[in-house]
């Protein structure tokens, strides 16, 4: 997933796992890291059963950044997905 972030801008990023959970499993567990940068910021997170959620402010404009969700479900499972955010003033 990628997107475009302003860095004046506070904005939240949703991860849908729906597609990839089975019909009777559920997010139990959920962290965010910004990989190697400590210029794009983690305000806060949050999930619910099929999806997670990260709110990021800052970047320098210019700069690309990954985020990554690690999530832990019910049964046991654990999985990652990224976001790239690419800081541009808007």
């Amino acid at each position: 997933m990628r997107y475009i972030k302003d860095p004046s801008a506070v904005l939240d990023y949703r991860v849908d796992w729906s597609q990839w959970l089975p019909a009777n499993d559920r997010i139990v567990a959920s962290t965010f890291a910004v990989v190697d940068s400590d210029e794009l910021v983690i305000d806060d997170s949050s999930f619910d059963d099929t999806s997670a959620t990260v709110w990021l402010s800052g970047g320098v404009a210019g700069e690309r950044y990954v985020v990554t969700n690690h999530i832990t479900t019910e049964d046991g499972r654990e999985d990652d997905r990224s976001l790239t955010i690419t800081a541009k003033e808007l």
